[in-house]
């Protein structure tokens, strides 16, 4: 039998050396120069910012509405009282009373031999006028006068409750009486000052209750004060008494 011979393949020499076909001469992202070596492009510089959130809205509270309802309330209510204010205003155009001291008479004004008191009683003539025509006063009870010289009050009366229409003047004739103790040397005082100036001031003050009626209507009560300075040329007992000036304040109180 013969023998058997054996084959081994042999490697095609002329065969090129197998490559890939897609495979870059150069790697991706960069640039071939002119000596044959790759060039890296780098991505352009971009500056970043950071990022903006905006805030959220901030939530009222209970008490800023609150508060800002009671403001816009009261606001409201002021313009209103203000326009009803006015209306009164044109309607029933409001003037101040006035007040004058037309006579002053001292029945008594000596020393008492007991304790050296003075004893002081004067007559005030005061004349008020209400020049209003559709305004009427009420005068309540409660008034008070005093008539002081310096810092000394000589005598105290009120005025009586009556109600003063429409552009009305009346006259009262008010009763004034007082005491003071240790009067010896106010009494030495007053002298002096006659004999020195021939006059001797004194202070009138009037406080007195009153309520405005408004055609119909009839407000709450109200509070007055009336200040007079006067002078007059003495202070005895049955002498006729010269007024030698006066003038008076008015002022209104709620």
């Amino acid at each position: 039998m013969a023998e058997q011979q054996k084959i081994h393949p042999v490697p095609d020499v002329e065969a090129p050396p197998q490559t890939s076909p897609t495979a870059p001469l150069v790697p991706e992202g960069t640039l071939k120069s002119d000596r044959g070596k790759p060039v890296e492009e780098y991505p352009p510089f971009q500056r970043t910012l950071p990022a903006m959130h905006p805030k959220p809205p901030k939530k009222r509270s209970c008490f800023c509405r609150c508060l800002c309802w009671t403001l816009s309330l009261f606001l409201l209510l002021i313009v209103i009282l203000g326009i009803i204010v006015g209306i009164l205003f044109l309607v029933f155009q409001p003037k101040l009373p006035k007040y004058s001291i037309d006579r002053l008479q001292i029945t008594q004004f000596d020393l008492s031999s007991v304790d050296s008191s003075l004893s002081a009683t004067f007559d005030v003539s005061i004349t008020a006028r209400n020049p209003n025509k559709r305004i009427g006063i009420y005068y309540e009870g409660g008034s008070r006068i005093n008539v002081w010289y310096t810092e000394t009050k000589l005598c105290e009366g009120s005025m009586p409750k009556f109600y003063q229409g429409h552009r009305n003047t009346t006259v009262l004739l008010l009763p004034l009486s007082g005491q003071i103790q240790n009067g010896t040397g106010l009494l030495t005082t007053l002298q002096e000052q006659q004999q020195q100036t021939g006059n001797i001031p004194l202070r009138l003050r009037v406080k007195q209750p009153v309520r405005v009626k408004l055609g119909k209507l009839k407000l709450m009560k109200l509070k007055f004060s009336v200040r007079c300075g006067l002078v007059v040329d003495a202070l005895s007992a049955n002498n006729a008494i010269r007024i030698q000036s006066s003038s008076c304040k008015f002022r209104l109180r709620l």
